[in-house]
């Protein structure tokens, strides 16, 4: 048993089955999520309250044990890594759903509960979040606010911080933060739990929230659509959303090299799509009837079939047909079994400058080696695009800087973000200090030493400093 494990038991035996210790033994036998040295800390605390979560965070405060906070650990670039000596702080067993307001279409809910969980809860009132994106049987709510998640319906929604309307969080100090406000609109001076949604756990570590609530509609039709560009993918979604009696679920575009291989993978059948087509749009919508989803979504591709260059196209004829169009998309695990260790990347740009930025790319990666290439896909209707880099070398350390290079050159200067919704966490350090904002960087620095002077929380990620 550790030396953590034991003091705390000692200190905070009050809190009897409401704290949970668990040391690396235990670890041992759980995955450790994306990435291997989420437990490298070798000790856990699992509270199942706030004030048993406040006690920890103070414990750590006066002992100077750093604290890393962990949810579902989905998180793609490094930001739930611990070393010994740190304690990892869980949510997992903040997991209660504690009211659905169907009236106010608000719901109060602990940041262990996973984002199905919620969905499923929700959706018995005829409601849901309004986020969803591809981890959500594993990634909670605490940390899709710590890393302000986005997902398939950013583009009609927004982010995670646009669902939050209030927050509980302890701070590194040990107290407990309660603004727990279940109303959209406040104006009534700054508004502190933006500063905690995407700080990363850096500034507290977040217990409960208040979020919005959307309409579900299960009334759906999905497809498959050859495109020629970016421009043709933002066209057709834009006809979509126009219609007022049709409501737009999800707009997500694989480019060639990604579809090919993805439906390689799962023996998925391509004989409905044309040669050489250069990318393939996946569209969902509702309606108030399914009949009239697949009527509308059928007929409004029809009329803009030539006008926008559609090559191919094929429409789910079954709600298990939809799921493997899904798959397609949202399963990328494929690449790294195909690539391993293949650099991946997730970058924002507006809408209009995808084409420029994808065909750039590719000249931008052969000149660092002419056999590079990358898969390219994401949320287009939002700009958000995921690339992983392949090709002889491409994981060699070696290659790094200058891959990052070529990925992150003129996404700044276009309006967008080297970082769209993963976080920088480890992973993009570098990125972090080379293409991140500088008067950013040192409010956030200045934010960080004003509410954990002590440096104990998350130490080692953002905000990072240029020394």
């Amino acid at each position: 048993m550790s030396e953590i494990i034991r003091s705390l038991q000692r200190d905070l035996n009050e809190f009897g089955g409401d704290l949970h210790l668990i040391g690396a033994d235990m670890l041992g036998g759980r995955h450790p999520g994306e990435h291997p040295d989420n437990f490298g800390a070798g000790v856990m605390a699992m509270p199942a309250t706030p004030k048993a979560t406040a006690a920890v965070v103070r414990w750590c405060a006066e002992n100077g044990v750093p604290i890393v906070p962990q949810g579902g650990r989905t998180g793609l670039v490094g930001g739930g890594i611990s070393r010994p000596g740190d304690l990892i702080l869980s949510t997992a067993r903040l997991d209660r759903i504690e009211d659905i307001d169907p009236l106010a279409r608000t719901v109060t809910v602990g940041a262990g509960v996973t984002l199905q969980a919620l969905q499923e809860a929700t959706a018995a009132f005829g409601l849901i979040p309004g986020i969803d994106l591809a981890a959500r049987g594993s990634a909670t709510i605490g940390g899709m606010i710590a890393t302000n998640a986005g997902g398939i319906l950013a583009f009609r929604n927004g982010v995670m911080r646009h669902q939050v309307l209030g927050i509980e969080a302890v701070m590194p100090d040990g107290s407990l933060f309660s603004d727990l406000t279940r109303v959209l609109k406040v104006s009534a001076g700054p508004d502190i739990k933006q500063l905690l949604i995407g700080s990363e756990g850096a500034y507290g570590f977040v217990t409960r929230a208040v979020l919005k609530l959307e309409s579900f509609n299960p009334m759906r039709a999905t497809a498959l659509v050859g495109v020629r560009d970016a421009a043709s993918a933002l066209a057709v979604i834009a006809h979509f959303r126009s219609l007022p009696a049709l409501q737009l679920e999800g707009a997500e575009l694989m480019w060639r090299r990604y579809f090919l291989d993805s439906a390689g993978e799962r023996g998925f059948d391509l004989d409905w799509l044309e040669d050489g087509t250069a990318a393939v749009l996946l569209m969902e919508v509702s309606a108030a009837r399914e009949a009239d989803a697949r009527t509308a979504l059928e007929e409004g591709l029809a009329e803009l079939w030539e006008e926008h260059g559609l090559t191919s196209g094929i429409v789910a004829a079954s709600l298990d047909q939809a799921r493997r169009f899904w798959a397609l998309r949202e399963e990328s695990d494929f690449i790294y079994r195909l690539h391993p260790a293949a650099p991946s990347y997730d970058v924002s740009l507006p809408p209009g400058a995808l084409d420029a930025y994808v065909a750039d790319l590719g000249a931008r990666l052969k000149a660092v080696h002419p056999s590079f290439d990358a898969y390219v896909y994401g949320h287009v209707a939002d700009g958000n695009l995921h690339l992983s880099v392949i090709g002889e070398g491409a994981a060699a350390p070696a290659v790094k800087d200058a891959i990052e290079d070529a990925v992150y050159t003129g996404v700044t200067e276009a309006g967008g973000s080297f970082s769209a919704e993963h976080g920088v966490g480890t992973e993009k350090r570098r990125a972090y200090l080379t293409y991140g904002n500088p008067a950013r960087r040192a409010l956030a620095q200045a934010i960080k030493a004003a509410l954990d002077p002590k440096n104990l929380f998350n130490p080692g990620k953002v905000p990072y400093r240029a020394d």
